[in-house]
Formats: structure tokens, sequence, C-alpha cells
């Protein structure tokens, strides 16, 4: 094991010395670069030979080129044989397993949802099931990870689950597959002309899900559209590319990028005739919009062709591509930044220069630039994607936050599925002030216990009293205003009722129509989809942002 794997690491470097060989650098550089390699060769062999307990070369290894990644960017990833799994996920949606979603809860691990169609599914499994098992193997005292590998493998190998629901034992013995996440789990009409799609990814067929979705929105009547993309993490450049493509006529230039060897940069054009060039778009957009997702956002805006609105997005303007390595290792690697059609660069953190922490710093206020849109609107360089319209974001209240991460709502979606088999349609579904009340009841006894910022400035204020020797008749009155704030919070069950009813429909619409149904339940209550479409029935404000 020692000899292959010091192997592996001499191929590495010998890989790396290949490549520093036929690149256009300086001796000086060369010579450097070798120098360090054969350093690290040298310090690795003497710790086999020499270190006073046994040494696992492969986690050494992994070690050092992980913590040789990290002073780079967060993008610039190894990955041994085993995670090629992991590599699957991030570049396809895909991976080998059961298509379930899980976390961990009261020391277990519980199935959160199960994907609808797909094995667990099949399988009758449900969330709220306990794993007991898998594969003969206890549960007890494993994490969310070791679960999670346990349960993903080669498609068509067979896996046994036992599971614990509501006190009953319940095994299932079924086959892995090759799971496809939906990049696009829900798209219909808003009203009676507007239509909406969602997208959660760019992974393969994203822009082919999106044009048929679209389509079909057509033939419903949609003479504009909501394009959502929040959250949206990105994932392919060509699925960006082939999106804009729908809207945008062939010929005109999305993204290029620029690597640091110019004979690698590209340019990425609209190939083929568009679909519909005139539909008015608004795009969606938040901080979590990132990479392919801003090419598509930032496109659009730099083309006059869409209203973005929302938040500004994430910020990166960094392209990686998946190198293979020798013993079927990967590495995904910046290689380049990309630059959307006005000329700018949205990336928003320049992991080249670092503060005193050792931090990737922001790119200043003073080094952005301005560049024109096609219509000639002023757009910035630098920090993402600033949207035409800023909205902004609604923040959870303290209750909400603890319902959530204690999964006090998930527990109670658990009982009330258990005790209604059917609910209506998921557009149709209310959470009824019967059902609040019932939900009033079972936490009467749960732990959702919080702290509010109030609180935590009253026993600041405490402590700070007692520390300047205030009255004693000083620190009373702090500490019936105390008493005060304690017993407002007991009523935060009723002051943010609205909001939570919305987590709580959220949780048993998932229940009996999964990821499709809770976007479809929850689109009611999104202002930001709201604003959207009644900027989508003003043309005159429409044509006004984008100055036409």
């Amino acid at each position: 094991m020692l000899k292959r794997n010091f192997f592996l690491l001499l191929c590495l470097f010998t890989g790396i010395n290949f490549v520093f060989a036929q690149s256009d650098i300086s001796e000086e550089k060369y010579f450097e670069m070798n120098k360090a390699v054969e350093t690290f060769g040298s310090v690795f062999k003497m710790l086999h030979s020499q270190y006073v307990d046994e040494i696992n070369s492969g986690d050494l290894v992994k070690t050092a080129i992980d913590a040789m990644l990290a002073k780079l960017d967060p993008y610039t990833n190894f990955y041994p044989e085993s995670d090629m799994e992991d590599v699957k996920l991030q570049l396809l949606g895909q991976y080998g397993g059961i298509g379930a979603l899980i976390h961990y809860q009261n020391d277990a691990v519980v199935i959160s949802e199960p994907y609808e169609n797909l094995p667990a599914f099949k399988a009758g499994l449900k969330a709220g099931d306990i794993i007991l098992s898998v594969d003969g193997e206890k549960a007890e005292g494993k994490n969310v990870e070791q679960i999670r590998e346990k349960l993903r493998g080669q498609a068509g190998t067979e896996i046994s689950l036992k599971v614990d629901r509501n006190g009953q034992k319940i095994e299932r013995k079924f086959r892995r597959e090759e799971i496809q996440l939906p990049n696009l789990p829900y798209f219909g009409m808003l009203n009676d002309n507007t239509g909406y799609i969602k997208l959660n990814e760019f992974t393969k067929q994203a822009a082919e899900n999106v044009l048929q979705a679209y389509k079909s929105l057509k033939q419903q009547g949609a003479t504009s559209l909501v394009l959502d993309l929040r959250g949206n993490g990105g994932g392919l450049l060509n699925e960006a590319v082939d999106l804009v493509n729908i809207f945008v006529d062939k010929g005109q230039t999305i993204v290029s990028t620029k690597a640091k060897d110019i004979t690698k940069n590209n340019i990425f054009k609209t190939t083929r005739t568009a679909t519909d060039t005139k539909v008015p778009i608004v795009v969606l957009i938040d901080g979590s919009s990132a990479s392919a997702s801003e090419i598509v956002a930032g496109s659009m805006q730099d083309l006059d062709r869409a209203v973005i609105m929302g938040q500004r997005s994430f910020g990166k303007g960094l392209v990686q591509n998946i190198l293979p390595l020798v013993y079927n290792a990967q590495m995904k690697v910046t290689v380049s930044k990309y630059y959307i059609p006005s000329g700018r660069c949205i990336q928003a953190i320049d992991y080249s220069h670092r503060d005193k922490d050792g931090n990737a710093t922001m790119i200043p206020d003073s080094l952005k630039t301005a560049f024109k849109t096609k219509g000639g609107r002023t757009v910035y360089d630098g920090f993402g994607i600033e949207p035409d319209v800023s909205i902004e974001p609604e923040y959870a209240s303290n209750i909400a936050i603890a319902l959530i991460t204690k999964f006090v709502c998930f527990d109670y979606a658990t009982k009330f599925c258990r005790e209604n088999p059917t609910i209506p349609a998921a557009k149709d579904f209310e959470i009824s002030d019967d059902i609040y009340n019932d939900f009033i009841k079972f936490i009467k006894d749960k732990d959702y216990s919080y702290t509010t910022t109030s609180e935590k400035a009253v026993d600041n204020l405490l402590k700070t009293a007692g520390k300047e020797q205030f009255s004693n008749e000083t620190i009373e009155e702090i500490k019936k205003l105390k008493a005060k704030i304690e017993q407002d919070k007991k009523e935060d069950i009723y002051k943010f009722k609205d909001e939570i009813k919305t987590i709580l429909l959220s949780e048993i619409v998932s229940r009996y129509y999964y990821q499709k149904g809770r976007i479809e339940a929850l689109l009611k209550f999104d202002n930001e989809v709201k604003q959207a479409t009644d900027l989508l029935n003003n043309p005159k404000e429409y044509k006004k942002i984008l100055n036409k």
C-alpha cells in the first residue's frame, strides 16, 4: 500500500511537471515549481521512513492536497476515485442511490423527503421514517454523511432498509437507480397570461426542459414569463447559453471566457434561431443565484432582453473544468473567468488577495467599472448581478426559525399525514384555523425555545448594570422588563401566525405532492412572484425599466 500510494504521489507530480514543461513560463518559475514538488516528495518520503507511528498514505496526500487548494478558491477541488458519485452529482445532478433527502434529528437519521417516482418512493418509504439499519448494519451512532454513503451505490444493486414508522418496524428491499435530480421541478400559469418556470440548477437538459416548459405555457395562453432562478447555484455553462438562445436570436455573444493561456479563451454565442424574441420576461434572482444563473440573468440584462428582479446575485465569475488525474482521481480546477455581453466580469471576491487573517476580500467599490447594456443602461462589474428592480428580502422570525430547525413543523406534518390519507390539490389546500389550533396543541410539550434580540440586549444590560453597580431599584426594573419581554414572546405563536401557517403548508403539501406540490402551493404567498407578475401586467413600466 505504501509503495502504491507513494507511486501515486510521484505520478501526480510527474504529471504536473509535464504540464509545466508545456507551459509558456520562465525558467525561474519552472525551477521554483520543480523545487517545491521535490521538497514535498522528500518530506512525504521522510515521514514514511522516520515517523514513529504508521501513516495512511492516502489520507496524508488528500490532506496535503486539500490544504494546498484551500489557498486558492473554494471551487478548485480534488476528488479521489471514491468521491466520483459527488462529481456526478455536481456536474450532472446525477448519482446512484435511492432518491431521498435525509436529516439528523433526535440522535437518529430520518428521511426528510423521498423524491417522487424514485426508488425510496416506489418502496413505500415516507418522510418521517427513522432509519434503523442499512443492509443489516445498524444506523445507531452514525451521522448523515455516513448513512448517505451507505444509501448511495451502483445503480441496479440491491439495498435493504429497516425503518421505524411511528413505533412500527418496517423493512424494504429494493434496487438503487441512477438518480437524475429534477432541474426543473415546476412550471405553470400564474394567471391567464403569465407563465412561470422554476429552474433549480443548470444540469444536463436544463435548457431543453425550459424550452419544452415554455412551449407548453404558450399553448396555455402565456404572453409573458417569470423565470425563477432564485437559489440556483449554477452548473453547465453551455446549458446557460442554450437557455438564453430560447429568447435571444442566433449569433449573439452570451459569454466569453478568459484564461491564463490565451489560446484557451472562448466565446460562446447563440447558435439557433430563437423560439421567442419578443415575450416580456422577468428573471428572479437572489444572493444564492450563482455562476450559470448569473450568465443567464447578466446576459439578459446586458442585452436588455429581460427585467432582472430580486436581490443582488452571488458574484461567481469563475469557470471550472474537470480534469483527469492518475488512478481515476479528478480535479475541478478554476481555469478562467467569464465575461457577459457588456464586457463585465461579475466575480465579487478576489481570491488572489487576502487580508491579514488569510480571508479573501471583496472587490472594493473603487475598482468597480461602469459598462453599458445594448440599449445604453449603466451596469457595473465586480459584485454579482444587481437587479433592475431590487426587492428587500423577507427574513424569518425567531419563532419560525426555531420551529423549522427543531423539526417541530416537520413532526406535525408527519402526524397530520398519518391522520389524513388525502388532502385537496396543492393549489387549493389551506391551513385552516382548525389545523392551526391543532398545531398549537401539538407543540405544548415540544421544545422550540429561542432567544430574541431583545432578550439578549436586556441580559447584556443586566450584566453591565451589575458591573457598574447600578442601584437595586434600577436592576429590579430591568428584571421586570425582561419578564415582560418573556411574556410578550409567548404571543409569538399568534403574532406570526401567517408565517407559521406558510411553513406548515409547505411541510404538509410536500408529503402528498412532493417538490412540485410544495412550489405550487407556496406561489400564492410569494411576494416577489407577485411583484414580477404586476410588472409584466404593466407594459409601460416594463418598457421604461429597459429604456424601450
